[in-house]
């Protein structure tokens, strides 16, 4: 199949981005080991228009919402914040926003507004046309064939999301497609795709060789460069929970399906750090309300973008 002028190149490079952003994230959001307060409020508010509808907001009703959530994220309403509730709460923050966006996106998705989206009204919003690759035919070229197999697997993944083999996915299909970290049928597909790509001597695990792929150090090269080092330490401490030298398919799948947990218990230990006046390693509402700018361009309020959802500070919910 010949794709014509590189469309595959720029939708390779395009999820070659999505894929490196989190890391890069990371690096803008924690600068030389630093916490900037400054990217939190634009990695969240977004935009002018966001930054904008925050400080319509009075200060008494930015206060009063603000204590409405703080009572939310207090589980034993004891009257103080800990490290395992404010993770808690950042968690389930991110989750309803990420849902929010699946969402969202199956309405743009679903071209003829029939409740469903099709693997054709997929590939259109994607690629602004359907593609269609022969399964068993690799390409000449490196780049249109790494983009041949990216575009299989999502195809595979479309179909295991299919659960009811209709002509398209309705919504809480497209939810498990677009995440399928929050699908429990979904688990097994993840696994048994990681391992197809990954576990290449078929042990059904992945050695710390496989993990780092195609890598071979440079004979010339004293020591491995940086980037290889990190991997290296990613695979031991935050991957290879059994210290035994390999990704069994559980510690696999926290690789290649990474969740919000670790983000969440560091955002929640450098508030505790930065808020915690009395050093008790809990917050309490005084505390928070006198250091309440840096609460709200925290993930814990998603950068103050709870204030204006009622999921989260309205009473009744």
């Amino acid at each position: 199949m010949q794709l014509g002028p590189r469309p595959a190149t720029l939708g390779l490079l395009l999820l070659c981005a999505a894929a490196a952003g989190a890391g890069e994230a990371e690096e803008l959001h924690y600068q030389q080991s630093e916490h900037r307060a400054d990217y939190d409020r634009e990695a969240l508010l977004g935009g002018q228009e966001e930054v904008d509808e925050y400080v319509k907001l009075s200060p008494e009703e930015q206060h009063k919402r603000l204590k409405s959530i703080i009572k939310k994220i207090d589980l034993d309403s004891d009257g103080f914040l800990t490290e395992s509730e404010l993770s808690s709460w950042i968690q389930m923050s991110f989750k309803h926003y990420a849902m929010q966006e699946a969402k969202q996106q199956f309405i743009e998705y679903d071209k003829n507004s029939d409740g469903s989206v099709s693997w054709d009204e997929y590939n259109i919003q994607m690629y602004d046309r359907v593609i269609d690759f022969v399964e068993n035919t690799a390409l000449d070229d490196a780049e249109e064939e790494s983009f041949r197999q990216l575009h299989l697997k999502d195809k595979k993944r479309f179909e295991k999301a299919n659960q009811d083999s209709g002509p398209g996915l309705n919504l809480e299909e497209f939810i498990a497609f677009e995440h399928p970290e929050e699908v429990d049928y979904m688990t097994e597909f993840v696994i048994q795709e990681a391992l197809e790509e990954h576990d290449k001597d078929g042990d059904g695990f992945v050695s710390l060789e496989e993990f780092l792929g195609d890598y071979r150090r440079d004979p010339t090269a004293s020591e491995d460069p940086e980037w290889i080092l990190v991997e290296k330490d990613r695979f031991m401490n935050d991957y290879d929970r059994d210290a035994d030298g390999r990704l069994d398919p559980q510690e696999l799948l926290s690789w290649v399906v990474p969740n919000n947990q670790g983000i969440a218990q560091e955002e929640a230990r450098h508030l505790i750090d930065e808020m915690d006046l009395n050093s008790d390693r809990k917050l309490s509402e005084e505390e928070i309300l006198e250091n309440q700018d840096l609460f709200l361009t925290s993930e814990a309020t998603d950068y103050g973008r709870q204030l204006h959802d009622e999921y989260f500070y309205h009473d009744e919910l």
